[in-house]
């Protein structure tokens, strides 16, 4: 009331001058609601639009009412997705253009500007090259006149843009329009998330809709499956029931068949065939049909029934089938035309007999209203698939009772055969129990002299060692025996009179020992006792004793009298040995220090033994390793006349340097060269390297004439090569053979004397000197130096040594001088250490000398 009569109070002028005012609120005030409208519109069309399209075509309608959006879109860019999606886009000229654009390139254009920096952006004609150099984007179209593009967000994240643009002057955009766009931005992200969701949701339902219509059918499908399953497993059994009645009629049998096939099919007509493929001919044991259909036995020919044999497999058979076999020339004329005239539909299913078609199950309708179907044949597939097997059955069965009465008769017979034969059964039986204890015997004894052999003494003894390690006080021994010359008896007498004298020593040895202790034989000429529960270790070398005395008695052996003798190792079981090997290993020790010794006698272990034969074994391991390496090396000694000292010929030797820097002596060489098996070589090499010292004397002047001399084992000599090989050399080297000259050892000469004489007679043909090295080591033969026709004699350093020393080594050497120069014999005295030895030797007439003192060895 009091603003209208303040408006009662103004003048027109005033009233005239108030109405532009008035308009433009009122103008406000209808865009206000417009604007409020448009929200209301844009929040139904979340649950209105039919889809995103139409949603887009509705707010492009919402824009239109504002301003002149003839040229609108939008486009969106989620982070996970690359591309750039105009999900709506009108435009009167780039439409089509900006659809064929590529993504790199509209990476480069406004819209991707807008959701790259998240601004607005309001251009015209006037400011476009302006913005585009300050923003870095391109006009990828038409240049507008003027453009808005507002960003489309959702939670502060810039996931699209809508823009506006005109291409006409008179279309221009005002500040109201920007404001209008701007705010229908901010609320129609939320409206496209809606329908969005609602068309996801939408497809969702239809897809799971479709997959539960889906399950749905395939149940009732399974549900169809499983009834028929169970209704072929119900025939299944039916016909096994069937199968196992042997008392049922075949033709009842038959019968049956048809009618459980009936419920399953529609099969009024059913015959079952037999092919008798070996007569070409067919029967039908059963055949329910029409009055007119044949059941006679007939020959084969070009029937229905022939035909599925034929195949092998089941076949359906009706109208649309016949033509094509009778074209085929498969089925006669008239079954076809009968066929035909009747509406046949025909199923047959072969039956297999021991995997074999001999007969054929089938069916027919008549009437083109019960045509069979896939289905249907399937069924018959199956069904005769099982009838084959309880047809077999029942053969099988038939068999069976004629088996059993025939295995009847034969058990009987065989059960009068099998009284018979239990009688030598338990004879044999019997006869193989002895046999198998004598094997269990044989496995632990010796089969010569009936004593337990090796395996069971190692076991004796390894339950002795166990025994002493729960129980200190009981008291266990171990000896070893090994028989002397036992090699020589049986080389001289032979192996029969060995064995003779093996069961007679196993004999004495048997008595020696104590009725508890355990006499073993561990092969050839060894033998080894368990000394059991002793209480004084006197007990132990009295039976040791005992066997050596024994053993040391004569043996009459084939009516002649032979010797022997015992070498007995003894070793006593402590807590120490875990193992048989160990105690025999040691007892075995102590045996060979008992052979060292002299033999014939017995010797208790003690540790140094072992460490004695250790030490042996890296001796031989060490000397064998300098072997293969040809560390050897080869040295020279001259031999001088004892008047003028001219040399007679230069010795070749080969020595050996220990990791310690010493030599070895010559002696303890050959003597483990001969252990190792190595003699023959080592030989060789002192060969090979005395034809290289002549070769390199044959060049040189001073010493073409020069003779060397080297010493040759006997066994070297006697391999049936060696004299093909030193014949060889001496022709390879073209080598004078007067300058070879080679050693013999006295200790060889009588272990080999029947062998020597051929072999030294053809080197003394191929003109090389010998000499008879080392003589007065052992026995000084004298008939060595009339046996044997040799150049030289050496006399041992030894005895050369000890002239000075005593009168009757004085007159020794000098009666071996004088009978060496009567045989025509020149003596060389060896080892000389001093000048009274070597003057000694002079006043003897000794011819020649060798010695450190003398001339010592040099290295070549």
């Amino acid at each position: 009331m009091q603003r209208l009569e303040v408006v009662g109070e103004l003048d027109e002028m005033e009233l005239r001058a108030i109405v532009p005012e008035l308009q433009s609120l009122t103008e406000r005030y209808k865009r206000a609601e417009k604007i409020q409208q448009a929200l209301y519109k844009i929040s139904e069309l979340s649950s209105s639009a039919i889809d995103l399209d139409n949603l887009y075509l509705e707010i492009h309608n919402v824009v239109r009412d504002f301003m002149t959006a003839d040229n609108f879109y939008v486009a969106f860019h989620e982070k996970q997705d690359e591309r750039i999606q105009f999900s709506y886009f009108v435009d009167e000229r780039d439409e089509e253009r900006v659809r064929s654009i590529s993504y790199e390139k509209i990476k480069t254009g406004i819209t991707a500007y807008i959701l790259r920096s998240g601004d607005t952006l309001v251009m015209t004609q006037e400011n476009v090259d302006t913005l585009a150099e300050k923003h870095g984007f391109e006009i990828l179209g038409t240049p507008p006149v003027d453009l808005i593009g507002v960003p489309l967000k959702r939670d502060g994240n810039v996931i699209g843009a809508m823009v506006v643009q005109s291409y006409h002057d008179n279309v221009r955009y005002s500040e109201d329009d920007y404001e209008v766009l701007l705010f229908i931005s901010q609320h129609i992200v939320t409206t496209v998330d809606r329908v969005k969701h609602r068309e996801l949701t939408e497809q969702l339902i239809a897809q799971r809709t479709q997959q539960l219509s889906e399950a749905n059918q395939g149940l009732e499908d399974e549900i169809r499956e499983r009834k028929r399953m169970e209704s072929l497993q119900k025939t299944l059994f039916e016909i096994s029931e069937l199968s196992a009645n042997a008392e049922l009629d075949i033709i009842k049998f038959y019968s049956s068949i048809h009618r459980i096939l009936q419920r399953l099919i529609n099969a009024p007509n059913c015959y079952i065939a037999i092919i008798d493929d070996e007569h070409q001919r067919v029967s039908f044991p059963y055949f329910v049909g029409k009055s007119d259909d044949t059941s006679q036995t007939r020959s084969l020919g070009k029937g229905l029934t022939e035909y599925v044999y034929g195949k092998g497999d089941a076949c359906l058979i009706n109208a649309e089938t016949i033509n094509s076999l009778l074209k085929a020339e498969l089925l006669e004329e008239s079954v076809a035309r009968k066929m035909l005239r009747d509406g046949n539909s025909w199923m047959g299913a072969p039956l297999l007999l021991n995997n074999k078609v001999e007969g054929v199950i089938a069916v027919q309708t008549y009437g083109n209203s019960d045509d069979y179907d896939s289905d249907d044949l399937d069924i018959l597939r199956f069904v005769s698939q099982h009838i084959s097997v309880a047809i077999e059955r029942r053969r099988s069965a038939e068999e069976l009772k004629n088996y059993n009465r025939q295995l009847a008769k034969k058990v009987k017979e065989r059960t009068a055969e099998l009284d018979l034969s239990n009688q030598t059964l338990k004879q044999q039986i019997e006869q193989r129990k002895e046999i198998e204890l004598k094997l269990i015997h044989d496995a632990h004894h010796d089969a010569l002299t009936g004593l337990p052999n090796r395996v069971m003494f190692n076991n004796r003894l390894e339950l002795a060692i166990s025994s002493k390690g729960r129980h200190p006080q009981h008291n266990f021994a171990v000896l070893f025996i090994d028989l002397d010359r036992f090699k020589n008896i049986n080389d001289t007498l032979g192996h029969h009179a060995g064995d003779e004298f093996l069961i007679e020593v196993a004999k004495r040895i048997d008595k020696c020992k104590r009725s508890h202790d355990l006499l073993a034989r561990l092969g050839g000429d060894e033998f080894v006792i368990l000394i059991d529960s002793y209480t004084n270790f006197r007990d132990v070398e009295a039976v040791a004793q005992r066997i050596v005395d024994s053993i040391s008695q004569s043996f009459s052996i084939d009516g002649k009298e032979v010797y022997s003798g015992a070498s007995v190792g003894i070793t006593e079981i402590t807590d120490t040995y875990t193992s048989a090997d160990e105690a025999l290993r040691d007892a075995d020790a102590a045996m060979y220090q008992a052979k060292n010794l002299g033999r014939n006698r017995y010797v208790v272990f003690e540790i140094n033994m072992r460490n004695q034969l250790v030490e042996e074994v890296a001796l031989e391991a060490e000397f064998r390793k300098a072997f293969y390496q040809k560390s050897f090396e080869c040295f020279i000694q001259p031999v001088l006349d004892i008047q003028n000292n001219d040399v007679l010929y230069f010795e070749a030797t080969m020595r050996w340097q220990r990791k310690d820097g010493r030599y070895m002596q010559d002696a303890h060489f050959w003597d483990l060269a001969d252990q190792c098996g190595l003699t023959y070589g080592v030989n060789q090499l002192l060969l090979d390297a005395t034809f290289r010292q002549l070769h390199k004397w044959k060049l040189d002047p001073d010493h073409k004439h020069t003779k060397i001399g080297m010493t040759l084992s006997i066994e070297h000599l006697l391999h049936k090569k060696s004299l093909q090989n030193l014949v060889q050399l001496i022709e390879c080297t073209e080598i004078d053979s007067h300058l070879l000259m080679i050693e013999l050892s006295e200790q060889s000469l009588s272990k080999f004397s029947k062998y020597l004489p051929n072999v030294l007679d053809r080197l003394q043909a191929l003109g090389i000197s010998l000499v008879l090295d080392n003589f007065g080591s052992e026995t000084a033969s004298l008939s060595h130096l009339f046996k044997y026709d040799f150049d030289y004699i050496k006399l041992n350093a030894n005895l050369v040594n000890t002239v000075s020393m005593s009168d009757k080594y004085h007159r020794l050497v000098q009666s071996i001088v004088m009978i060496a120069d009567n045989a025509d014999i020149k003596v060389i005295g060896d080892g000389v250490v001093d000048e009274a030895c070597k003057l000694e030797l002079t006043q003897l007439g000794c011819h020649y000398v060798q010695g450190e003192h003398v001339a010592p060895a040099k290295r070549v």
